[in-house]
């Protein structure tokens, strides 16, 4: 495992001029249909154990893996994380893939928000990791990002191949998924605590995932 420190050296810099900022960035990616309080404990968690700057969210515009299978439009999905970070220190919450016409791509996202002195820490879950032989653009990644691997008790997952920058976290088990949300949405139960309270409120205004799943 390894972490990289933020930081510049003092030596070798012209007189007068200004010290490069350094800004680790955890990036947390999904479909988010519906974001879930889980998410919000992952990228809470990592931003404290990593000692993040913060932690940006990024909502799938065209997950293209799910096509066919996502339920709320990508506006709705990036408003619901929006209202689900509200208030939350460190935590937000981007729409670059939502805006984007071109599939979501996890490398090509990480190049586009790439800034001279920005360290990018991936937040993935287990499950994710076991994934990851499928993405576009997989060798590319590898030198864009530390992978951060989020483990519930009893899971364990590493990047395929060598090469990989990895953290581990883990974290209380929390066994809430979007499927579970729209399933009990569907059936006309409750998802109190099972999801921000804000996030909440707009499924229920906009009448969200009642068609039963």
């Amino acid at each position: 495992m390894s972490s990289h420190t933020a930081g510049c050296p003092r030596q070798g810099r012209a007189p007068g001029s200004l010290p490069r900022v350094s800004e680790r960035i955890g990036i947390l990616g999904g479909t988010f249909d519906p974001i879930h309080s889980a998410h919000i404990a992952a990228a809470t968690a990592v931003r404290d154990a990593l000692k993040l700057d913060r932690v940006v969210l990024i909502p799938a515009g065209d997950p293209w893996q799910k096509r066919g299978k996502v339920i709320a439009d990508a506006q709705a999905r990036l408003e619901m994380a929006r209202l689900a970070v509200e208030g939350i220190e460190g935590l937000e919450v981007s729409d670059i893939e939502v805006l984007s016409s071109e599939p979501s791509v996890t490398a090509d996202t990480l190049e586009a928000l790439a800034r001279e002195g920005r360290e990018f820490f991936l937040i993935l879950g287990a499950d994710a990791v076991v994934n990851m032989p499928s993405w576009r653009r997989l060798d590319e990644t590898r030198d864009l990002a530390t992978i951060v691997v989020v483990e519930r008790e009893g899971e364990s997952a590493s990047p395929p191949g060598a090469g990989w920058r990895v953290e581990h976290i883990k974290i209380d088990r929390f066994d809430v998924s979007s499927s579970l949300i729209r399933e009990r949405l569907g059936q006309g139960l409750s998802i109190d605590g099972l999801v921000p309270a804000p996030t909440a409120h707009y499924i229920q205004e906009h009448g969200l995932y009642t068609q039963p799943q």
